[in-house]
């Protein structure tokens, strides 16, 4: 694909904007409210950095992949897509687990609300929401596209 199409660009916006899934819990935590806390078992805070790390570089590799690499590919786009599902249905996952590990996912004296919701709940609803527009987007608009462009002659 020599040229990005109008409908490659807002894919790749949308992937973008679910990206901020990775980095926002990196501004959010490395503080004394989870990271820094001095309260929090040494090893707990080990494993918070090692997720964060992780997060941050997953969040770069997406970046990599909508943007950077070459050529441009729609695989590449899903194969962002499928590693922000990853993350957001990790967090789904622990939310709808957190009594069985004695955890919440709500900290009423650090956490805001917006909306009437949690703050974490409220991003992740969001970001939730990007995510299958996106797929959405993927599916029904930039893979016609694609595939038209394809089988016009040169």
């Amino acid at each position: 694909m020599a040229t990005i199409s109008r409908r490659y660009r807002v894919a790749q916006v949308l992937l973008t904007i679910g990206v901020l899934e990775f980095f926002g819990p990196i501004v959010r935590d490395v503080s004394v409210t989870h990271l820094l806390n001095p309260t929090w078992v040494g090893h707990a805070r080990f494993h918070l950095a090692w997720t964060l790390v992780f997060m941050g570089l997953s969040g770069l590799c997406c970046l990599y992949l909508i943007w950077f690499r070459r050529p441009h590919r729609i695989s590449s786009l899903y194969i962002s897509w499928a590693w922000q599902a990853c993350n957001i249905f990790g967090f789904w996952g622990a939310a709808v687990l957190e009594s069985a590990y004695g955890g919440s996912i709500v900290d009423p004296e650090f956490h805001l609300t917006i909306l009437g919701l949690n703050e974490n709940v409220f991003a992740f609803a969001s970001l939730t929401t990007i995510l299958l527009i996106s797929l959405v987007y993927l599916k029904k608009f930039l893979e016609p596209s694609l595939a038209a462009q394809s089988s016009t002659p040169s």
